[in-house]
C-alpha cells in the first residue's frame, strides 16, 4: 500500500519550490591569462546577485 503525503509535506515542498524560483545558474566566460583560451566558471547565484557575480573580475 502506498504512503500518503501529509499536508504538511505539501505545504513544505510548495515553500521550497517558491524560494527555489529565487536561484539562478550563471554561466561566466573567462579567459586564462596563460593559455588564452576561454575557461567556464558556473555557479548557483540568487537573483539580486547576478549583476554583481557578473561584474566581478
Amino acid at each position: 500500500m502506498a504512503k500518503v503525503a501529509s499536508k504538511n509535506a505539501k505545504v513544505k515542498d510548495a515553500q521550497a519550490s517558491a524560494e527555489a524560483k529565487n536561484w539562478t545558474k550563471v554561466i561566466k566566460a573567462v579567459r586564462s591569462p596563460k593559455t588564452g583560451a576561454y575557461t567556464f566558471k558556473e555557479t548557483i547565484v540568487h537573483k539580486d546577485k547576478v549583476k554583481d557575480f557578473l561584474a566581478a573580475k
